[in-house]
C-alpha cells in the first residue's frame, strides 16, 4: 500500500512550488543581503564606530573604507534584491564576504577558548554565505535571468 503523505508525486511538486514562488525568492534573497544591509546601516548611524572598526582590522585611511564599505554593501544588496546585474552584486558580494572573513576572522591565529571557538563557526559561516552568493550569480547567469 503507497502513502500518499511519503510519495514524492504528492508532496514535491507543492514543495517545489512554495520554494519558486516569487515571494519566496525575494525573501530569501532579503535573507541573504541582510547583514550586508544591516552592517552598513548601523555604520551610517554609528560613523565613529566605523571608522574605529576599519582602524581595528589596520584599514587606513579608515574613513574612506568606512564609506566604501557602507556604499558596497548597500549598492550590492540592492542590485540583488531589484535583480539588475544581480550575479555580478553577488560575485562581488562572494568576494568581499571572502576577503573580509580572511582579515577579521582569523581563528587559527587565536589561542584555544570560547573566541576562537566563535571565530571558526563564523568564518565558516561567512564561506557558506559566499557560496550562497555564488549560487545566486549561477542560477542568474545560467537561467537568463540577468538584466
Amino acid at each position: 500500500m503507497t502513502n500518499d503523505i511519503l510519495s514524492t508525486k504528492s508532496w514535491r511538486p507543492r514543495i517545489a512550488g512554495i520554494v519558486a514562488a516569487p515571494v519566496t525568492r525575494t525573501f530569501a534573497l532579503l535573507a541573504l543581503c541582510a547583514a550586508y544591509i544591516q552592517g552598513p546601516l548601523t555604520k551610517l548611524f554609528d560613523f565613529h564606530s566605523a571608522i574605529g572598526e576599519m582602524e581595528h582590522f589596520g584599514l587606513h585611511p579608515a574613513a574612506f573604507f568606512a564609506v566604501a564599505v557602507i556604499v558596497f554593501e548597500l549598492t550590492a544588496s540592492a542590485m540583488i534584491l531589484s535583480g539588475f546585474l544581480r550575479w555580478l552584486a553577488a560575485l562581488a558580494l562572494a568576494g568581499f564576504t571572502l576577503f573580509a572573513t580572511l582579515i577579521a576572522l582569523r581563528f587559527w591565529e587565536m589561542p584555544p577558548g570560547m573566541d576562537r571557538i566563535m571565530a571558526t563557526n563564523a568564518f565558516f559561516e561567512h564561506l557558506g554565505l559566499a557560496g550562497a552568493f555564488i549560487i545566486v550569480a549561477a542560477n542568474d547567469l545560467t537561467k537568463g535571468a540577468c538584466k
